[in-house]
């Protein structure tokens, strides 16, 4: 019903939170060593708007969305949305950020090993 909501959400959020870091990343003037924190945050945005999108749409070809108001077909009964929202929407989200985490970390810890492994440049 309305489980897409709370990604979507995070998804909202986190873009705002991006386009500030990336504002602040630009000000400092600074080239940072590895993948700047805004391009990764990125990452995560990338990953919550193209799956809320995806479950809005398998709402919409269910009939779950409807073109009019409460545009919800669960907000009928909306004990039952919210529930729903708690346990999936959540659990999604939580996912969705967990497995961003890894990506990071995974990132890292590979970049971080690229720049020990790599020779000094000699002679210049």
């Amino acid at each position: 019903m309305a489980c897409f909501v709370v990604p979507a959400t995070e998804a909202v959020v986190t873009t705002i939170i991006t386009k500030s870091v990336k504002n602040k990343e630009n000000k400092s003037g600074k080239a940072p060593a590895g993948i700047r924190f805004s391009e990764k945050l990125g990452w995560l945005n990338k990953m919550l708007w193209g799956g809320s999108g995806l479950l809005a749409f398998e709402h919409l070809w269910h009939g779950e969305i409807t073109p009019f108001f409460p545009f919800l077909t669960g907000a009928s009964e909306p004990a039952e949305m919210f529930a729903e929202m708690a346990a999936n929407g959540v659990g999604m989200a939580a996912v969705v950020t967990l497995a961003w985490a890894g990506i990071v970390g995974i990132t890292g810890k590979l970049s971080k090993s690229k720049t020990e492994t790599e020779p000094a440049a000699e002679g210049a």
